[in-house]
């Protein structure tokens, strides 16, 4: 028989954990780099003399980009306007909260080009919609 004092201890090892918690890190970082990406591309936005700052409200806030090229950005990655209702949609979907869709639309687009991303987010049945602007000294 064996005594107890020659079983080795028992102990776990914690290099997985380690693993998974440095993953998880990296995931938060990146993500919240994108994040930050979307609503800090370089676009010269339209110049306003009236409106309000951004505030922090309760809303999950989605961030489409309008390029001078027409290209339209949904977060980070590009969109097509066929695509966009089915998206807006998903995006409500995913959340409790209600939805904000931050529209950044370089200066050179025209109305014709932005209303297609105001008919998308009608049809995806999100109402609270926002455009970004350049504060304008009042005249």
């Amino acid at each position: 028989m064996k005594s107890s004092q020659s079983r080795k201890p028992i102990s776990m090892n914690m290099t997985p954990m380690i693993d998974v918690v440095f993953l998880l890190i990296i995931f938060f970082l990146v993500s919240s780099h994108l994040a930050q990406q979307e609503t800090q591309m370089e676009l010269d936005l339209p110049s306003a003399r009236t409106g309000d700052e951004s505030v922090e409200t309760k809303t999950q806030r989605v961030t489409i980009n309008l390029k001078a090229d027409g290209a339209v950005l949904l977060g980070a990655g590009e969109a097509t306007l066929a695509e966009l209702p089915t998206r807006l949609a998903y995006e409500r979907e995913q959340t409790d909260l209600p939805i904000e869709v931050r529209i950044r639309a370089d200066q050179t687009i025209d109305f014709g080009q932005v209303k297609p991303i105001l008919v998308a987010c009608a049809k995806a049945g999100v109402w609270d919609v926002t455009f970004a602007v350049i504060a304008r000294n009042k005249e």
